[in-house]
């Protein structure tokens, strides 16, 4: 097996819109922006995204889009709206738009674990690359 490097890369929660975000951390995590990029290889690298509290969600999404959860059972259905959703956890909105597109096979947990999500500007890594 090749010997992988990985880098850090910077994005800023409050520069752009949640879905490009979700894109670009997506596309880094799994190693596509590389030109040695192999499908069947986890060779991407380490995402650190900072103010995720200052979230940036274009049109009336923030009142309008609906997270629903069915717990299984008859009249389970749980619904909360995005507003919501980031006051209680802005970190959470971020992880699962970048957990969606990611490809579902057994590379995807690995990938998740080197993405980083801090609420600020304050953290503790040694960052090369910003986006």
């Amino acid at each position: 097996m090749k010997n992988i490097t990985r880098k850090y890369h910077l994005f800023d929660a409050k520069s752009k819109p949640l879905g490009r975000l979700a894109t670009e951390i997506a596309t880094v995590l799994r190693g596509k922006n590389k030109v040695d990029f192999t499908p069947h290889i986890d060779g991407g690298d380490i995402a650190v995204i900072i103010n995720s509290d200052e979230l940036v969600v274009t049109g009336a999404k923030l009142r309008d889009k609906m997270y629903h959860y069915f717990s299984g059972y008859p009249g389970g259905v749980r619904s909360v709206q995005l507003k919501d959703k980031i006051e209680a956890d802005s970190r959470k909105v971020i992880s699962e738009a970048v957990y969606g597109m990611l490809p579902k096979n057994k590379l995807r947990n690995r990938m998740m674990t080197r993405m980083k999500i801090y609420k600020d500007d304050k953290h503790e890594h040694k960052i090369e690359i910003t986006h």
